[in-house]
């Protein structure tokens, strides 16, 4: 009878503990997530910005950024949306480095993002497949206003789960 109330006592711990590690990794996951898409929020914002500073008049500057992130080789307006390719970026090019950045359409999903466990760095030229996918949106919702969506998902265990982040860019140049 011990033997059995003891064997029930462990297998219920067991039990606790494996539901416990999996709710640690789920949260790890979902924090991650978060930044994925929140970079993918400042990603935008600073391309935003460099063409907004770097063009001869802030309306130029504007209209760049909404063909970068609306045009043929991005088309983050359309359902499927886009990613930023940021391989090659160059901070020391001072006069637009945010340029270096690609918009690039997703086609029917979005390119994996990739980890690098060397530089601890998420991206698409080099690591291991990460899991996590995000998608950039955009609408045009005014003349002088961009509405950003970032989306990343993952699928763990059996499940499917994104998380998505939103902001309204300006035109804050006159």
């Amino acid at each position: 009878m011990a033997i059995s109330v003891f064997s029930l006592s462990v297998i219920a711990l067991m039990s606790v503990l494996a539901t416990g590690i999996s709710d640690t990794v789920y949260a790890k996951k979902k924090i991650t997530a978060a930044y994925l898409a929140q970079e993918g929020i400042e990603y935008v914002r600073n391309i935003r910005d460099t063409y907004t500073l770097y063009s001869a008049t802030g309306a130029i500057g504007w209209a760049a950024f909404n063909t970068k992130m609306t045009g043929a080789g991005a088309r983050c307006h359309q359902a499927n949306g886009c990613y930023l390719d940021d391989r090659d970026l160059n901070y020391g090019n001072q006069t637009q480095p945010m340029t270096g950045i690609y918009v690039i359409a997703c086609g029917s999903s979005c390119a994996p993002l990739l980890y690098n466990s060397a530089t601890g760095k998420y991206g698409y030229a080099a690591g291991s497949d990460s899991g996590f996918v995000r998608k950039i949106s955009v609408s045009l919702t005014s003349a002088n206003e961009t509405k950003v969506f970032s989306t990343v998902s993952w699928t763990q265990g059996s499940g499917n789960y994104q998380i998505t982040f939103s902001e309204s860019l300006f035109n804050w140049v006159e």
